[in-house]
């Protein structure tokens, strides 16, 4: 059945805000199920752009959505109901239906590495007692966390890869009785490796630890069901699967996680009731201010303000990965990546992503760099390429015309 746009608008939870936006979606992707999206992106416009893990480009119905969000900004009247506020309510409870949480269980935060710097902090690092583990794989933002700790005094046990990937049974040769967080991406973003986190989650668990997932390069390119993983934090920003932009990530922390956290930061949308008793019209006590607290990862985490022109990018994209649905997200970026897996590697370029690896990228070796990258720059074909190996990474508007491209720019 096609929604029209006045149905689009509503679940895209924008309230008024979705009546503006509903008027300028023209895109593909609003009235089609079909993929490839190409007509709802103008990326092809520029380049041939396989390069989403990066920085995934934005559609023409999350800029409307934006476009709506600047329109009622400037309008400068704040009167209820207030639909930024309605705005982020509902992006946060689609998210946590992306992921299977409780919306409860979703704080807002700037960026991924913003979110594991909260967490860690929140289990006492650096001054409490007991042991880290994480690997190799993980964000050069994050390693650069543990590094930092380790140079203050905290255990960080940090695994090496092996054939491109971290197995469960090398962590278990680490983590101990004394272990307090293991620390792991679900998708690498080097080459796409994959994490067990069911697997992560039952070691941990034994000897009492807790885990905790970056998933800024898993959140809308493969299924996430914090529930059946039993992760205790998972966090990611927008700017990349998730299709909307820089300055705002979601942390996912389990509810029965919270009570063995330490606040560490403290602003005003952690509080649920405020009440001053100190100007004449206030009711007396004791104290100047009395408050309660947020029982919930909001309560926890939540800081200040946060990036509402990307709440309306997500209000949109968000709703538009769950109507295609993940699996079939995934699906169609394994077809774009298959002929890449086996033809790259005849034409000099061997593949490092292991066996098994659904994850939305795949990643080769690079021997000379030069050559590769002026081979790209006449093809305007746009890959992640760092010295000595290159990622590739299609995406919902991408099709075999893209693959094709690269192929025959590399061959």
């Amino acid at each position: 059945m096609r929604m029209t746009r006045r149905q689009i608008a509503k679940g895209m939870g924008m309230a008024a805000l979705g009546n503006l936006a509903a008027a300028r979606v023209t895109g593909s992707v609003v009235e089609s199920n079909a993929l490839p999206a190409r007509s709802e992106f103008a990326t092809d416009q520029y380049e041939t752009c396989l390069n989403n893990a990066r920085w995934h480009p934005l559609s023409h119905g999350a800029k409307q959505a934006v476009i709506a969000y600047l329109e009622y900004k400037q309008r400068g009247i704040w009167n209820p109901p207030d639909e930024v506020s309605n705005a982020q309510k509902d992006v946060k409870a689609a998210f946590a239906g992306l992921i299977h949480a409780d919306p409860s269980e979703i704080a807002y935060v700037n960026s991924t590495t913003a979110a594991e710097n909260l967490f860690v902090a929140a289990l006492g690092f650096p001054g409490a007692q007991g042991n880290i583990v994480t690997d190799a794989l993980h964000f050069e933002g994050s390693l650069y966390l543990y590094e930092a700790l380790r140079r203050q005094g905290v255990d960080v046990r940090v695994v090496r890869p092996k054939d491109w990937q971290v197995t469960t049974e090398d962590l278990a040769a680490v983590v101990d009785k004394n272990t307090r967080l293991v620390a792991v991406s679900k998708v690498s973003y080097i080459n796409g490796f994959e994490h067990d986190i069911n697997g992560i989650c039952d070691l941990a668990h034994t000897h009492g630890a807790l885990v905790y997932a970056d998933a800024v390069q898993a959140a809308g390119a493969i299924p996430i069901d914090v529930r059946a993983w039993g992760v205790d934090a998972l966090a990611c920003a927008s700017y990349k699967w998730l299709m909307g932009d820089m300055g705002l990530g979601f942390l996912y922390v389990r509810q029965d996680v919270l009570p063995k956290l330490k606040r560490t930061q403290f602003g005003y949308r952690q509080l649920g009731t405020f009440d001053y008793h100190v100007f004449p019209w206030d009711k007396p006590g004791p104290y100047p201010i009395e408050y309660k607290e947020h029982p919930d990862t909001a309560g926890m985490f939540e800081i200040g303000t946060y990036d509402n022109a990307t709440v309306a990018a997500l209000s949109y994209s968000i709703p538009t990965i769950q109507r295609l649905g993940v699996e079939r997200i995934q699906a169609h970026a394994q077809a774009l990546l298959a002929p890449l897996k086996k033809e790259l590697p005849r034409l000099g370029y061997p593949l490092i992503t292991p066996d098994g690896s659904r994850a939305s990228m795949a990643s080769f070796l690079v021997s000379d760099h030069e050559k590769t990258k002026a081979a790209l720059k006449k093809a305007n074909v746009d890959v992640s390429l760092e010295t000595g190996r290159m990622r590739v990474s299609p995406s919902i508007y991408n099709d075999e015309n893209d693959i094709q491209k690269l192929l025959n720019a590399l061959s």
